[in-house]
């Protein structure tokens, strides 16, 4: 197909709807972020900053800082530093962070090493021996005046999951320090939450801090623990941690009396047990373990205040951002509507519309079914063993090394499954094909997707365009209101340089698979005559249900064992609570870009760029420094 003549069609559509859609979804973007950002500062009173922080061995540390404006050098506040587990940023705990901004404290938030905006680490066991940053901050707060507004002699943290090791880590390294130097710990105390696995008794004889503990009854990762549940009446990590609060000469407790506050303030001592009835990943986001939180704080450094901790505020801004990211992603359809009808370079790109395929009829319907629960399977039994495998491919990256070389650890699986599942797409695709497309339907094969290398090119520059207005959008709310599109853990960060030389990477292999979804969702499941809503419903459930099914074994066999069904691959599983949302609009908006192009590039083009950025700056990621 020659670009010379060029099959062009006209766009469906009209540009003033387009236009009017753009500055809708515009509109919402800017007010729903605008809330969102007052709900964070609380109307005003407090003051949300950047921080970049230099630490030891050339490395460094992003946060934001969280200054109640009653926070003076005359009055001084209480700091608690927050540190998020494996696979998270500080945006994924802002919740706990402007709760307790709220009530009068100074939050820092980190980015934990080789995590958001912070650099790697030198050291392969981060959490542990750094606590993930949160060992640089204490010392820096502690000792600087540049903060002068903290009260130097209240300084708490708090950490989910490996943040939950990190904060007891620090407890027992600053306690060490404080029994060699005489005077009390830097962390006047801890909260740990969702992690037991460091309450031995080795780390809790230095710990001079407070501590409270919090761990969900239906944690996945309960396994590993010396009960391997996780009910914490029993267990034996809780029971050591109210133990070391208790005088020598009282008799030990063999039972931990959940919510009960042990040991006194005055000897620094107070140790309390919660036990949420919840999912490990969902903690952080559940009213009653935020409440618990905050009584703790409270309690610990001795605040009086008029808000209850059951007032909280957080999940109207988490709303909030979760519209805004909406109305982002569905921004992207109009503008490329109106990029394709004024400007006559990428007009270019647009083919007539091919015509639908006709359902399939007779034994094509069994093939076809067939086929598409044959897709699902293979996503379904293939997504652990890769996992494994990129463990063994990439050897670096999975033993927490710097490395140029797939630096992603978590990734790194994630993209052999995307690469296996593209390649069987287009084998299914064939195979369909090869069935009954030919038969009765001979133009439903590969001759349709044909395009020039120039058409290519410019398809290729209309999706970086798109890229760019998606990100340099985030980059406008984050830079005026300090906050960006999220749902929770579902996260859309701000663009960082570093991860266009992971694009570059990643993307290749991802691309296929986006490739391939584009293909078989606008050549092989819209079919003539049938409702589009249907065509776009089937496509949608068709790309998330083996991604879907591993979901329904992991949490049926905990709901009947108790123990979950990938044990070791639990972390790969709890990736899919973001994974799956995404594998089920993907086919909309891959259907939606062909309607408006007649070819099936640009969306998997821009699709790609987009999501996989999203993935790539929301994991850890080991490169150098």
């Amino acid at each position: 197909m020659s670009d010379a003549a060029p099959l062009r069609a006209p766009i469906p559509g009209g540009t003033s709807r387009s236009q009017r859609q753009l500055l809708a979804c515009t509109l919402v973007v800017v007010v729903a972020s605008l809330l969102a950002s007052l709900i964070q500062n609380s109307g005003g009173r407090v003051q949300v900053m950047d921080l970049k922080i230099p630490t030891q061995n050339g490395q460094w540390l992003v946060a934001d800082l969280f200054r109640p404006r009653s926070a003076t050098s005359e009055q001084p506040a209480p700091l608690v530093i927050v540190v998020p587990g494996f696979q998270r940023s500080k945006e994924s705990l802002a919740n706990i962070s402007l709760e307790l901004a709220r009530r009068g404290l100074v939050v820092i938030a980190l980015d934990p090493y080789a995590q958001g905006g912070s650099s790697s680490s030198a050291t392969a066991q981060s959490a542990t021996t750094e606590g993930y940053g949160l060992f640089a901050v204490v010392n820096y707060a502690a000792n600087t005046n540049n903060l002068n507004y903290i009260d130097q002699a209240k300084i708490g943290a708090t950490g989910h999951s490996a943040g939950g090791n990190a904060v007891l880590q620090g407890a027992s390294y600053f306690g060490q320090e404080a029994l060699r130097l005489g005077r009390p710990s830097k962390l006047h105390a801890v909260y740990i939450s969702g992690y037991a696995l460091s309450l031995t008794a080795k780390i809790l004889k230095n710990v001079r801090s407070h501590v409270g503990f919090s761990y969900a009854f239906f944690d996945e990762g309960a396994y590993r623990n010396e009960l391997q549940n996780g009910d914490m009446r029993h267990a034996p990590e809780a029971l050591r941690l109210i133990n070391s609060a208790l005088d020598p000469a009282e008799v030990a407790r063999t039972e931990v009396a959940l919510n009960h506050y042990y040991g006194t303030a005055a000897a620094r001592n107070l140790r309390v047990v919660h036990n949420e009835r919840t999912l490990h990943p969902f903690q952080p986001y559940s009213r009653e373990a935020t409440a618990h939180q905050l009584e703790y704080f409270t309690q610990v450094f001795g605040l009086t205040g008029d808000l209850a901790s059951d007032d909280q505020v957080w999940l109207w801004k988490e709303l909030l951002t979760l519209v805004s990211l909406v109305a982002a992603f569905l921004g992207l359809v109009p503008l490329a509507h109106l990029l394709l009808t004024h400007l006559p370079y990428f007009q270019r790109v647009v083919r007539p519309l091919p015509a639908a395929p006709p359902a399939p009829q007779g034994g094509g319907r069994y093939l076809f079914w067939g086929l598409l629960i044959l897709g699902a399977l293979v996503a379904c039994f293939s997504y652990i063993p890769l996992t494994e495998l990129a463990q063994k491919i990439f050897v670096a990256a999975a033993g927490r090394a710097q490395t140029w070389f797939f630096p992603q650890r978590m990734n790194n699986g994630v993209m052999l499954w995307a690469l296996l599942n593209g390649l069987v797409g287009f084998l299914l695709f064939l195979l369909g094909s090869w069935g009954f497309g030919k038969k009765s339907h001979p133009r439903a094969t590969f001759a349709d997707v044909k395009l020039s290398a120039q058409a290519l090119g410019r398809t290729a520059l209309l999706a970086l365009t798109l890229y760019a207005a998606f990100f340099l959008q985030l980059f406008a709310v984050y830079y005026f209101f300090h906050v960006d599109y999220r749902f929770v853990f579902i996260g859309v960060r701000v663009f960082q340089p570093a991860v266009l030389l992971l694009l570059l990477m990643y993307a290749p292999a991802f691309f296929i698979f986006f490739l391939s979804n584009s293909l078989r969702v606008n050549r092989a499941l819209c079919w003539a005559g049938r409702a589009e809503w249907k065509s776009m419903l089937l496509a949608g459930l068709a790309n998330s249900l083996g991604l879907l099914l591993i979901v329904l074994v992991q949490y049926l066999t905990f709901a009947v064992r108790g123990t979950v069904y990938w044990t070791e691959g639990w972390l790969y599983i709890n990736l899919l609570f973001a994974i799956v949302p995404i594998m089920f609009v993907l086919p909309y908006f891959n259907r939606y870009f062909y309607r408006l192009t007649g070819q099936i590039y640009l969306g998997p083009m821009t699709t790609c760029l987009v999501f996989i950025t999203i993935m790539l700056s929301n994991t850890v990621s080991y490169t150098p420094l």
